[in-house]
């Protein structure tokens, strides 16, 4: 993705660049600081009176958040260290930039992965499965989903814009060294 600088050597893509780092990086924040405790009155049978206790939530019990955050704190540290590297070497050859591309793709396959797997908790959360008898509970714990489902939204968003990123340097990588008739 990063060796845009050196093939198009355009602006535009530097803040291209950084916006995706901080996407991903605000993703991880939020996912980082995320918590919850709400009071809840809980009955467990008919003929007893309802139990008052504290529901508490972090992110960190939660091990598709875990992921999601370390996913997108290794995926924004390796855009800037790519970032540096890649303007270090002015000169990049083709084994140099596909050695590149591989990482970007690597990256790109896991921010969809950690993203998949939030999301698949998010959505248990908010729907239940009432084939496991696990119970909804973004009803009870509203700002606590409401964030995770915003840190999920900002890491799709840089994780499609890291996609087209790598795109338009295969493309323009191809058209750069491809054999000529």
């Amino acid at each position: 993705m990063l060796l845009f600088f050196e093939v198009f050597g355009s602006n535009t893509m530097n803040v291209e660049v950084v916006s995706v780092q901080y996407q991903m990086m605000a993703a991880a924040i939020i996912v980082g600081v995320n918590k919850q405790t709400k009071f809840v009155s809980v009955q467990f049978t008919p003929a007893f009176p309802p139990v008052d206790g504290a529901a508490k939530v972090k992110w960190h019990y939660f091990s598709a958040l875990v992921y999601l955050m370390v996913a997108n704190i290794a995926a924004c540290a390796y855009a800037a260290i790519s970032t540096l590297i890649v303007l270090a070497t002015r000169t990049a050859a083709i084994g140099f930039a596909q050695t590149i591309i591989i990482f970007d793709v690597t990256v790109v396959g896991l921010l969809f992965s950690a993203n998949g797997a939030a999301l698949v908790v998010g959505i248990i959360g908010y729907k239940g499965n009432s084939h496991l008898q696990w119970n909804k509970v973004c009803n009870v714990l509203d700002s606590f989903c409401d964030r995770i489902a915003i840190s999920i939204v900002l890491s799709l968003v840089a994780s499609f814009a890291f996609v087209a990123l790598v795109s338009l340097v295969v493309l323009s990588l191809q058209k750069r060294f491809a054999p000529r008739n």
